[in-house]
């Protein structure tokens, strides 16, 4: 065979292939781009709102030293039960106790000084009282100075009474002080629950955190009879929580059961970060705490469990519902109803509309519809479509690529057996 001849071959054989290829594309643009499809129909829908978080004792008490010294005595354990006014432990008492005898003495002391100080004004009162008889008897027996000296020498004695009296009165506080000084080397517990933290042991030096409760803290008494769970929302769902809405909460050390609770309480601030406080702004997500309280905890629960929240905020029965991945959003698009288009005049942007594409006679149209709250996969459907209507369903994909009046066909289902092997 000639040279001449092979190369037309070649030629034609490629010219047919691409002609095949053509052919081919061709027809399966006539049958239609795969797709799920799916009926609309009535469903119950659930409207829910997940956050984490940390469980948490609603009411807990941190001890912290109001003095310093070392620690001689610890009467319990982390996870003991205590109840209200229990010994706890016992800072060294030494000190305060010579204080406080030190304190008795001065007090002593300034007492015995207000009993000389007011014999000593008595005695200044009675001579002045002789003084001014005798000089009305007869004023030439007593002169008009040693009359303004007597006076002066009982004012002076009555001023050193007063003074005597407050040295009494502050060596009394003093005393006072040094009692209560004392006192606080006794710690109890302020209430009655569960030491759910020991941060010391004995030997250690208790000090007073000034600055930092958690560089003073001693221990930790939690009330474990009420069991919340404290959970961040970010700020676009929190609008959506009501007190009182019943929330599922799952605890990771449990894993096998869901508890059940209800919104107690809802921060009406954010919870603010540290670069936030620093700075004074926030760049960062804002979210805000939400406190919820369990039904019935269990009985071994501990703070800072990690948990999770699912609010639920609202619920439909048999509401008529689209899949959440059929809606869509398409560009000049005619809208019945203003409120479900977006309209962005001004900033170069076109009108979007939500929607989903209807099947009929294998042609996909887009029609706008208006949606209500949303499941976890399904949205109610206020307005727009009919129940029975075919829509398409997905893939995404496919969804986003669609075209008004693209031909569409349903995807093939995998066969049991293309389902086995694929989970194998």
């Amino acid at each position: 065979m000639s040279k001449r001849n092979k190369i037309l071959i070649g030629v034609g054989g490629g010219v047919l292939l691409v002609g095949l290829i053509v052919l081919s594309a061709g027809a399966k643009r006539e049958r239609g781009a795969e797709v799920r499809f799916e009926k609309v129909g009535r469903r119950d829908l659930v409207a829910a709102v997940t956050a984490s978080g940390k469980v948490q004792p609603k009411k807990k008490v941190d001890v912290s030293p109001d003095i310093t010294g070392r620690i001689t005595q610890l009467a319990v354990h982390e996870g003991d039960l205590v109840q209200k006014g229990q010994f706890l432990l016992q800072i060294d008492p030494t000190v305060y106790e010579a204080n406080l005898q030190r304190a008795e003495a001065t007090l002593a002391s300034s007492q015995a000084g207000l009993v000389q100080a007011t014999a000593n004004r008595d005695q200044a009162r009675r001579s002045l009282d002789r003084t001014k008889e005798l000089r009305t008897q007869n004023p030439n027996l007593i002169s008009q100075e040693a009359l303004e000296q007597a006076q002066t020498a009982y004012d002076v004695a009555q001023a050193l009474v007063n003074s005597s009296q407050h040295e009494v009165d502050q060596a009394r506080a003093g005393v006072r002080e040094s009692r209560d000084q004392l006192a606080k080397t006794r710690i109890v517990a302020p209430m009655a629950g569960r030491v759910t933290r020991l941060a010391v042991e004995e030997g250690e030096v208790a000090v007073p955190g000034t600055f930092s409760k958690d560089v003073g803290l001693l221990l930790t008494v939690s009330d474990l009879s009420v069991i919340q769970v404290k959970v961040q929302v970010d700020e676009t769902d929190v609008v959506r929580l009501h007190m009182g809405d019943s929330v599922e909460v799952s605890i990771d050390a449990f894993p096998d059961t869901t508890f059940v609770g209800r919104v107690t309480k809802v921060a009406n601030s954010a919870v603010l970060t540290a670069a936030s406080n620093v700075t004074g702004t926030n760049d960062r997500a804002v979210d805000y705490e939400v406190e919820v309280t369990l039904v019935n905890p269990p009985t071994d629960v501990r703070p800072d469990l990690s948990a999770t929240a699912r609010i639920i905020t609202d619920t439909r029965k048999q509401s008529l519902s689209i899949p959440i991945i059929a809606l869509t959003v398409r560009e000049n698009t005619p809208v019945p109803n203003e409120n479900r288009h977006v309209d962005t005049a001004g900033t170069g942007k076109k009108k979007e509309t939500e929607g989903v594409f209807v099947v009929t006679n294998g042609k996909a149209t887009f029609r706008p519809v208006k949606v209500g709250i949303a499941g976890d996969e399904y949205f109610e459907v206020l307005d727009g479509v009919k129940e029975g209507e075919t829509i398409v369903a997905g893939p995404y994909q496919a969804i986003r690529d669609l075209k008004e009046g693209s031909a569409v066909r349903a995807a093939k289902q995998p066969t049991d057996t293309a389902k086995a092997r694929k989970t194998t």
